[in-house]
Formats: structure tokens, sequence, C-alpha cells
């Protein structure tokens, strides 16, 4: 049997009725590419079925030890029913980009069954008011809890089903499987004994190691919240978390994003997507007349390099995002100085790392960032907030993917959130795009269309300023309408602040 670490176990113990610990995958494909012109959902469950073999997640389920005495243990399901996590389902007339919005949003909220393997894998169709999509375009909505994302392993839905060619290799000959029965109570409460006895003395030495990097980091974040608290303003967006989910999304052209950065020198894609999100974050809280004066801070999970391996890890850096800059140029360049000053930049991994598919698997970064933020949160972020939202920036495949023949157009993440932090911003990069993503709960954007406008509005005004002649910018700001305010301030959380 394989046990649950600890940091995964985490998000099993905080599974709450109102905040679950689910990754949602949202792809939608081209099936044109495909040997028949078309996927169906038998076509799917067989290409599924041909894949199983190749992870233990895909058939086991958590086995919980009486009283959580011991970390759960991964045993084999003896049930294990494929078409019960591979679904079939479609949108209703007219099917447009709102309605799949809301039901990728219904099925990302509802919480796995924990009896169960923990993944549902769901066929979407019925996309026909969709733009620039050919007929039978389907979408898949790959709901995964973070506890059966491998994140060292690499063995995530992403990686497994999908193929780098329109033509998939030969399926292999499929293993023979013969389930193994679960251990009885006696036998996990003996084994809960022997490591609560031994546990403690092995990580002795590697908590010493871990203490002494990280302590001074926490000290020095928590003095900087309590002394200096105007430098995090409580938003809505800080306040308990509902269990509405809603999700929306916008996609860019990376080639448009690297004229942005040139509007301040030496400014990198990434300070432009930080920007983005900053302006955006700025429009609608103005809209709603509820922007605070000093500047919104953003937890930005960063992919570093391990100073003893050639491993990637995870740091969390606080970029103030400058929400209180109507300038644009001054807030990219307020971020760029920033992220400039920081540390954990010079070791960052290279984007052509991250965007190969063969040694990356963007969910599993997803879920390290979502385990970084959950561990920050656990504490001090219930009490007060850490930061004002997260934005995750995930580089994925510069390459087309095909699922069953079918060709991937869109790759983007439904994120889980948590009381105090309830707006994440899943920043993925798919084959010359980028899409952002953000999640919220309904009380806390209860107008995510208004809130996708507002990233679209603020991407559009730092384009137009890149193709604006450096000598003539002046101008065009001053001839720029003010921004209308909303007539009807939209409600805030109805929940108590965190």
């Amino acid at each position: 049997m394989r046990q649950l670490r600890g940091e995964d176990a985490r998000f099993v113990y905080a599974e709450t009725g109102h905040a679950n610990s689910n990754i949602s995958l949202i792809s939608i494909y081209d099936p044109s590419t495909s040997p028949e012109g078309r996927v169906r959902f038998k076509g799917l469950l067989k290409h599924v079925e041909s894949r199983l073999h190749l992870s233990p997640i895909f058939r086991q389920k958590l086995l919980r030890v009486p009283l959580d005495l011991d970390f759960p243990y991964w045993i084999e399901d003896e049930n294990f029913d494929l078409e019960y996590h591979v679904r079939h389902i479609a949108l209703p007339k007219p099917g447009d980009w709102l309605q799949f919005c809301i039901q990728a949003s219904r099925i990302h909220a509802r919480p796995l069954d924990m009896s169960r393997p923990l993944w549902e894998l769901y066929l979407v169709e019925g996309l026909d008011a969709f733009l620039d999509l050919p007929k039978h375009s389907f979408g898949i909505i790959a709901k995964v809890h973070h506890a059966a994302i491998d994140v060292r392993g690499g063995a995530e839905i992403t990686t497994l089903l999908h193929d780098t060619t329109r033509v998939p290799p030969p399926p292999e000959p499929p293993e023979p499987w013969f389930p193994e029965s679960p251990p009885g109570t006696l036998s996990l409460l003996v084994r809960a004994a022997l490591h609560n006895v031994v546990q403690p003395l092995m990580f002795a030495a590697p908590l010493t190691r871990a203490m002494r990097t990280v302590t001074p980091a926490m000290l020095s974040a928590l003095k900087d919240m309590w002394i200096h608290p105007e430098r995090l303003p409580i938003t809505r967006f800080n306040s308990e978390v509902s269990p509405h989910r809603v999700f929306e999304s916008r996609r860019f052209p990376i080639a448009e994003f690297k004229e942005i950065r040139e509007l301040v020198p030496g400014a990198t894609i990434n300070d432009a997507v930080l920007a983005v999100c900053g302006g955006a974050l700025r429009r609608y809280l103005l809209s709603h007349e509820e922007l605070p004066g000093p500047s919104l801070v953003s937890a930005a999970p960063l992919s570093v390099r391990s100073a003893e391996s050639d491993a990637a890890g995870l740091s969390l850096m606080h970029v103030p995002l400058g929400t209180e800059f109507e300038d644009p140029v001054r807030r990219l360049r307020s971020i760029r100085r920033f992220t400039e000053s920081h540390a954990d930049i010079g070791q960052a991994v290279g984007a052509k790392e991250l965007t190969d598919f063969t040694k990356h698997a963007p969910a599993g970064t997803l879920a390290m960032s979502a385990r970084l933020l959950a561990g920050s949160t656990l504490g001090v972020g219930r009490q007060m907030p850490i930061a004002s939202c997260t934005i995750t920036n995930v580089p994925g495949p510069a390459i087309p993917l095909y699922l069953n023949g079918a060709r991937m157009t869109y790759f983007s993440a439904i994120m889980p959130i948590s009381d105090g932090m309830g707006l994440v911003f899943a920043v993925t990069s798919y084959d010359g795009m980028i899409f952002i993503s953000p999640t919220s709960c309904r009380e806390q954007i209860p107008d995510p269309g208004h809130f996708a406008q507002c990233i679209r509005d603020s991407f559009q005004e730092y384009l137009a300023l890149a193709r604006t002649p450096r000598g003539t910018r002046g101008r065009a700001k001053a001839a720029k309408k003010p921004m209308k305010k909303a007539t009807k301030k939209a409600p805030v959380a109805r929940r108590k602040a965190a």
C-alpha cells in the first residue's frame, strides 16, 4: 500500500462544506483531426481504458485510518466502474460560452466521492454557439482531487491522456488487473502506532534544516504584515467563501504580450501578465466603488530550481500589482522594479523547460501552487489576508496536443479557493496563446462576465499603448474617456471576513 504524504493528506482533512480541494482542467478540442472526424463517447471510454495501467491513481481510492491516527492509504477500488468516472453531458441550446462556464463551475464545486478514486472526466458536447469552432467540437472537464495528482511523478491526467501527434500510438496490451483486498482495522491501527513512534525520529533532522531555511523568511513576512497592515488592504476577496463557484476565461496571443512587455525595458511576459491582472482588478473594484488606496498584492507561486539539485520547486512571491496607479505603464514599471529585485527570480526555471511536454505536467504545477498557497493560508492567512489574490502562471506545451486524435485548441483550469483567499487567476499558456482564467465564488464575484471584460479591457489598454508611437502616448492617454462607474453597487460577500 502507498501511504498519502502529509502535505497531501492536509487537503483531505481540510475539506469543508463550502471549500474543497478539486482542481478542474478545462480543454476544448477540434475533432476534425481525429481519424473519423468526430470523437464519440464510446471512443473516449475506450481511449481512457487503454491508459488506466499508466497510473495507479486511476483505480485507487483512499482508506482513512480509524480516528485519523495516521495518514490515509491508497488502496485499489474493488468495485471500480470506469463509466462512473467518465461521463457524457451536453449543453442545452444555444450552447454558448456562458452556459459552458456555468456548467464547469457547477461540476467543479461538487465534492468528489471520497469512497471512490478521486477523479471524474466529463465529455461536454453541444458547443454550437462557440465562435470559430468547427462542427462536433467538444470540451473535456477533468476534475481531480489535489491528493490524487502525483506532483513528483508527473502522473496526471493531462500527461497520460494526450499525445503529441494526431495519430495515437498503438495501445499497449492491457495488463491484467486484480484488486487486492483492503487491510483490516487492526492492521491499520498497528501501523499507525508504529508510525507515530518512528516518524518523529525520521523527520527530526529534515525538519531542523527546513526550519533554518524557512523561519527567517516567515518571520520577516509576519513582521511585515503586522507592522505594515496598510500594505495588505482588505477587499471582498478576503472574506469567507461560499460553496458556489464562478469561472471565466479570456485568451490572448503570446506575441501580443511580447509587444506589451516592450513598454518597460527589461520587463518579461510574466510582468505583463501581472500588470494586466492588476489593471483588471483596478477596473472591477473601481466600477463597484471598492478600490482601496494601497496597492493590492498578489501571491504569485514561482517555479524555481533547488539549490541542492536540478529539481524544480515553488517559491511564493508577494507582488504589489500597482492598482493604485491609473497610468498602465507606471503600473507595469512598478511590477518590473519589484520582480527584478526579487531573489528567487535568478533561480527561476526557464520557460523552455516548463513548456517541454515530456518533462513538465501543467496540472502538477497547478497542484504545487495550490499546495503552497494552502500551506500559507492555514495559519495567519485565516486571521488576516496574506494577499489580495493568487496569480498562478503555468507555461504549458508550445506544441499542439491531441486526445484520441482530436486537436486541443484551449487549455485552462479552475483552481481551489479558500477562506480569506477567494480569487485565484490560473494563467496557462498553450500553443502560442495565454489563457487568464479567474476562479472565485458567486458571492464575491456575482458578475463574472463583467470581471472577464475587465481583464479584456485591461489587456486592450496595454496593447493600444504598445502600438502607439512613444511620442504620442501622452496625448492618447489624455484623450481617453474616463471609466464609467457601476450604477448599482454589487453586493459583497455576505459571510464574515476571514
